[in-house]
């Protein structure tokens, strides 16, 4: 009537139990969609795991105390929870917990013990994810250090939609906040040319040379033309060469920091669900299905 894979497959999909699911179809003669049912009516489990949902909202944080600094990204299903205070608790301890810590991967974090509580983040999360109902997802961090001669810039944007971090050298907080708002406001890919990697150079002059002799431009002069555009390229994309937003005069943002006194060593940036797949779905339309179920 079923075998073992069925029972699998009807677990990967509900969550439920690997008793509960045999049952179900045992219940269902074998049929998947009749055993799915049969486990929501029992309350046993929702049409979908939490595991498999898409959990692209959320917020990201960073905070630095002395010479350290962290910053990270914690997601949600829905910008609704993203504004839960309990949401937003788990996220401020998260970052608590990791700004001091030697860990480098989720993995290695997941087993910390979260600041002021008894659990470790992965219990937490999972604790967290009950209570919520839906799904919450430590997507990632990075732990910063910093010499006594540099400072941090932290800047957070649209209520922690956006959060970007820079160190920087022999200039002031201030300064290095102004960096890290520009950061967070443009966008830059890269910190400097040298951090653009070769393959995403060669790409976009691959494409720029399409452009142009599609364009009907002279061969003899497309490599010429080019340097313009790779010029324009390095500008759009890198920190260090966008036009600083506060200046008046079209200066660099590295040419600012640079006449402060200053070099930026590293600029990380964080955007919620950034590359990551978006709900189709809002969240009024959400609820109002499940009220029809």
């Amino acid at each position: 009537m079923f075998s073992a894979s069925d029972v699998k497959n009807l677990r990967d999909k509900t969550g439920a139990g690997m008793m509960d699911c045999k049952k179900a179809l045992q219940e269902s003669n074998g049929n998947m969609d009749d055993a799915i049912t049969w486990l929501r009516e029992k309350g046993i489990s929702k049409a979908t795991k939490k595991a498999e949902r898409i959990a692209a909202e959320g917020l990201t944080e960073a905070e630095s105390v002395d010479n350290s600094a962290v910053i990270l990204e914690v997601n949600s299903e829905t910008d609704f929870v993203a504004k839960n205070e309990e949401f937003k608790n788990f996220v401020a301890k998260l970052s608590k917990t990791l700004i001091d810590k030697d860990v480098k991967t989720i993995e290695e974090a997941n087993e910390l013990t979260l600041a002021d509580s008894n659990e470790t983040i992965k219990e937490a999360i999972i604790n967290l994810t009950a209570k919520i109902g839906e799904k919450i997802s430590f997507r990632r961090f990075e732990i910063v250090k910093k010499e006594d001669n540099q400072v941090f810039g932290i800047y957070s944007h649209m209520g922690g939609k956006i959060t970007s971090l820079v160190v920087l050298e022999g200039a002031n907080k201030d300064i290095a906040k102004d960096v890290a708002m520009h950061a967070a406001a443009m966008n830059p890919q890269y910190l400097n040319e040298s951090e653009v990697p070769s393959e995403v150079l060669e790409k976009e002059k691959s494409i720029m040379r399409e452009q142009l002799l599609n364009e009907g431009k002279p061969e003899d002069r497309i490599e010429q033309i080019m340097q313009g555009k790779v010029k324009k390229f390095y500008e759009e994309v890198c920190l260090e060469n966008q036009i600083f937003i506060k200046a008046e005069n079209k200066e660099t943002v590295g040419k600012f920091v640079q006449d402060n006194g200053g070099k930026i060593l590293k600029m990380i940036r964080y955007e919620v669900g950034e590359k990551k797949e978006k709900r189709n779905e809002n969240f009024t339309k959400e609820v109002k299905n499940q009220i029809q179920k």
